[in-house]
């Protein structure tokens, strides 16, 4: 047997009512006949309460009779099935796991802390109960391993790797597909349903996460810079366009020059201009 098999135990609730006639039986034969052979019953009664179990919804009972598996009963009531039979509860219910950060490297080496979000149930009991050794822990493990390969697939953003097009931080939905795909492929062994899989926490180890701060606000002030050069340019052309339809003042290239510089100096500038006035001629 090696696949999960579901079957149906007996009413409780009937055997209960035998079990209560048999102990009724055994009374009133001490009382009337006093035949001490009665007391016989008392190991049936014994024997008949032991197998009386109880199954909560989503939740299953395991039954194996001396080492041999007979089956799994999901169907949630009060039953009763062979006494010898020992019985494993496994809940049936979808569980949250929320792992531990790890310090993993990515693709290019990076140190970073990454941790996971997973939400799981048990498919297959048969699994769950024989394949693995405690299936829980098994999740646990099984899904830090499939972090670190993750994290050691993907470069933690492309500031490095330009051509990198999906990294942990900007490829999510792909990143936990994935993700997702190499969990549920780990767990299937252990008859488990993966539900959702994402990453929960993504950032740079505390070692190198302050020279990378540094970086990106390079990199950010650089852009920014570039597109302050962009709109400067643009408006200091449009000024001399202007100036040269409406025919305000002729420039000749030095005064063109020096009116382009001024200009991109106040555009560009970090503080505001000081305004300079002149009290000569233009070419003084």
């Amino acid at each position: 047997m090696k696949n999960e098999k579901n079957i149906k135990a007996s009413n409780g609730y009937v055997v209960l009512g035998l079990l209560l006639v048999v102990i009724a039986s055994m009374i009133v034969g001490l009382v009337t006949i006093k035949n001490p052979l009665f007391l016989i019953l008392m190991a049936v009664i014994i024997l008949l309460i032991k197998g009386f179990f109880i199954v909560n919804p989503n939740s299953s009972k395991v039954l194996v009779l001396f080492g041999a598996y007979k089956g799994t009963v999901k169907d949630n009531g009060f039953f009763w099935a062979n006494p010898f039979y020992t019985r494993q509860r496994i809940s049936l219910r979808a569980r949250n796991f929320d792992s531990e950060r790890v310090k993993v490297n990515d693709k290019i080496g990076n140190p970073i802390l990454i941790n996971v979000i997973l939400v799981w149930k048990v498919n297959d009991t048969y699994k769950a109960a024989f394949d693995v050794d405690h299936y829980e822990e098994f999740v646990r493990v099984q899904t830090d391993a499939a972090v670190r390969k993750l994290a050691g697939s993907y470069s933690y953003d492309n500031f490095d790797d330009e051509q990198e097009q999906i990294t942990l931080r900007s490829g999510m939905d792909e990143v936990n597909e994935a993700l997702e795909d190499e969990i549920t492929e780990r767990l299937a062994i252990a008859g488990i349903e993966v539900m959702e899989a994402r990453i929960g926490y993504l950032a740079y180890a505390p070692e190198i996460a302050s020279s990378m701060l540094k970086r990106q606000q390079a990199v950010a002030i650089v852009a920014a810079r570039k597109k302050i050069v962009e709109g400067a340019v643009g408006m200091v052309e449009d000024a001399l366009l202007k100036l040269s339809e409406d025919d305000i003042i002729d420039f000749d290239e030095d005064k063109k020059a020096s009116m382009v510089s001024n200009l991109m100096v106040v555009l560009c500038g970090d503080k505001e201009a000081t305004p300079v006035i002149n009290t000569g001629t233009l070419h003084s």
